[in-house]
């Protein structure tokens, strides 16, 4: 029997929801619209106010709903939180959730300041739904870390605000080698679209540039 591959909705900048048979999963939720399904599980990269939203988070929560996040993160949440590093192997609502490193190599706040520092210990994540893995990067740079993960679907920031350019990202893929490669860190204000159409010109795996739901 052929196996249904999860919805994957973009919800804008870094944030989606994974629609599976058995659990309805946000990734760092941030400027959610209307009445947004609820969620089974969050997780949540690393604190800063794009990626940990208390307010979006609220939104989607219910008395069942799992997190898991950085402990800086999960400073500022309420319910059932799991904190995780990179390494950390979970399972919330029977899905196993691998947190992956997540860090800059070269984009600075200041001279010699990191927006993302490796000794931050950010996370990404590969989540397995419905025999599927998808590997969200998080807010990060193309890292050697990235060559020893396996995944089918790769969600990858492009704007190069922050995070990895349109080339870097095509570069982190090459290295992945995932079936199927998704843009993401545009819109909202941060990037813009044609740089998720470049990385699509310029990438060595199939790209699907979504269009944002909410």
């Amino acid at each position: 029997m052929e196996i249904q591959e999860p919805r994957i909705t973009w919800l804008g900048h870094a944030s989606f929801r994974i629609d599976g048979s058995d659990a309805v999963i946000y990734i760092d939720p941030w400027q959610l619209m209307g009445t947004p399904q609820k969620a089974d599980i969050i997780l949540i990269t690393h604190d800063h106010h794009d990626h940990c939203s208390p307010d979006d988070v609220s939104l989607i929560q219910t008395e069942d709903t799992v997190i898991v996040t950085v402990p800086p993160a999960a400073a500022k949440l309420s319910g059932t939180v799991t904190t995780v590093a990179p390494g950390d192997v979970v399972t919330a609502a029977g899905v196993r959730i691998t947190a992956v490193p997540a860090y800059n190599t070269n984009k600075y706040r200041s001279p010699g300041v990191l927006f993302h520092p490796r000794e931050a210990r950010y996370v990404g994540f590969v989540v397995t739904v419905d025999g599927t893995r998808i590997y969200h990067t998080g807010d990060s740079d193309p890292i050697p870390e990235m060559d020893g993960i396996e995944t089918d679907i790769a969600l990858v920031p492009v704007s190069g605000t922050y995070v990895m350019t349109a080339e870097e990202a095509a570069e982190a893929v090459e290295r992945i080698r995932p079936k199927k490669a998704i843009p993401m860190h545009v819109g909202r204000g941060i990037g813009d679209m044609a740089d998720a159409t470049r990385f699509r010109d310029i990438c060595a795996v199939p790209v699907t540039v979504l269009s944002i739901e909410n």
